[in-house]
This record gives C-alpha cells, sequence and structure tokens, in this order.
C-alpha cells in the first residue's frame, strides 16, 4: 500500500472485503492489531481507517466488544467527510473541507512543531501574551468544570502560546493543525477513545507548560509540551478492544 492517505486505502480493502462476502453484515473485523498485521500497516493507520467507516455508517464500534458490519458497500452513498459547524473562530479560516488531514497525522505534526512553540513562548513572550495564555488557561478549567465537550480553552492555550513564540509562520500552522480537531473523524475518535480523566490529565499538563512560560525557563516549556503531545498520542493509540 502506498503512504499516500493510507487510511483510505485500507477502508477501500476493508470495503472490497465486505463486497466480496469476507466480512457479512452483522459479523465482527478482526481486531485492529490482526488487520494491521494482515494490510502491513500501523494499528494506528487501521484506527483511523476504522473510525472513517464508522462515519460513513459501514461499520460501528462498540468497545470492549468488537467492530461490526452494517452495510454493504453497495448500499452507502460516496463518503463525505464533514466539518463540525461548533468551531472557534480563530480556527474556521484555517479549515477547508477538501484540506482534511487524519487524525494521527495531525498530532504527529503538532508533536514535532509544539515543543519548539513551547520553547519560543518561554524565551519571547510579552508580559500581555503571558496574561493571555493565562485567560486561556483559565478557560480551560472552566471546561473542564462544565463537562464542556467544545475545548475551546484547549484550543485557545495552544493558540496563544504560538503567537507569543513571536513567529507568525508557525503560529498559522499550528492555527491550521488545530482546526483539524473539528473534522468529523477527529471528533469521532475523540469521542470513542477519550478517557473520562483525560480533560484533567490535559488541564495538569497545561499547568506544567504554563508555568514553565511564566518562569522563562525554554528547556522546561519545550519538554513539558513534548510530554503532553505525547500522552495524548498514546492515548488515542492505546489498545481498547
Amino acid at each position: 500500500m502506498q503512504q499516500t492517505r493510507l487510511y483510505q486505502n485500507i477502508v477501500n480493502k476493508i470495503q472490497e472485503d465486505i463486497k466480496n462476502g469476507v466480512y457479512q453484515i452483522g459479523s465482527k473485523l478482526p481486531p485492529e492489531r490482526d488487520l494491521a498485521q494482515q494490510l502491513g500497516v500501523s494499528r494506528t493507520s487501521v484506527r483511523e481507517a476504522i473510525i472513517a467507516l464508522e462515519v460513513w455508517g459501514i461499520v460501528e464500534v462498540k468497545l470492549g466488544s468488537g467492530v461490526y458490519v452494517l452495510k454493504n458497500q453497495q448500499d452507502i452513498a460516496e463518503p463525505q467527510t464533514e466539518i463540525d459547524s461548533n468551531i472557534h473562530p480563530l480556527l474556521l479560516p484555517h479549515l477547508k473541507e477538501q484540506d482534511i488531514i487524519t487524525p494521527f497525522e495531525v498530532l504527529e505534526a503538532r508533536l514535532h512543531i509544539e515543543p519548539f512553540l513551547a520553547e519560543l513562548a518561554a524565551k519571547n513572550r510579552s508580559a500581555e501574551q503571558l496574561d493571555e495564555i493565562k485567560e486561556a488557561f483559565l478557560m480551560n478549567v472552566r471546561d473542564n468544570l462544565d463537562h464542556s465537550n467544545d475545548h475551546i480553552g484547549d484550543r485557545l492555550f495552544h493558540i496563544r502560546i504560538a503567537e507569543a513564540s513571536q513567529n507568525n509562520a508557525y503560529a498559522f500552522f499550528l492555527k491550521y493543525l488545530l482546526g483539524q480537531h473539528y473534522t468529523e473523524l477527529f471528533n469521532r475518535m475523540r469521542t470513542l477513545y477519550t478517557p473520562e480523566d483525560m480533560p484533567l490529565r490535559s488541564q495538569l499538563e497545561h499547568q506544567e507548560i504554563l508555568l514553565a512560560i511564566q518562569n522563562q525557563d525554554p528547556a522546561a516549556a519545550k519538554n513539558a509540551m513534548k510530554k503532553h503531545i505525547q500522552n495524548v498520542i498514546k492515548i488515542f493509540s492505546r489498545k481498547v478492544e
């Protein structure tokens, strides 16, 4: 399989197997691990494909039970990936339907750039920008207390750090990546695989990042942000079968 749009290749293969009767309607797909071995791909790529198939109504994911076939390929319309309308205004200009990328592509890119942005923010932030980061953090805390599903404070916290880096190009790129968190694929992955305590975990990790930026400690800010993004990837990659 080619690396380009790998999840779509996996989707096509599973759809073809359903069409050919390898997987009957009502039957359960093999576990992610087994599918990954069969197809010679990573388990995270299989997970993205399964999420896409569920968004399009072809399968149903039942955590703790498995993935069940709902429809034959012939029964479905051409898949359309929709964007959640509940998106922060700062992110809307950076999200176009035709530009959608997959959840783990987004997280991998964030892992490469956000630690550097946190490092720059600790070096370059102004007092006003620090106040904006603190304000976003407090919004994140309020969101968690209100059990919000929008996570506006979380997104804004990362945006304010990017802006405090004083590098507009990096800030623009990060806003684009965060916009991808509002696609239907990312929303469904978050719904399926977010543990109940994840918002609080992220809040505590955000606090560590904030303190490092406040103390103008670039190394600590970089390491705290790297740990935070790695933990998010680990949570969304964890085995739940």
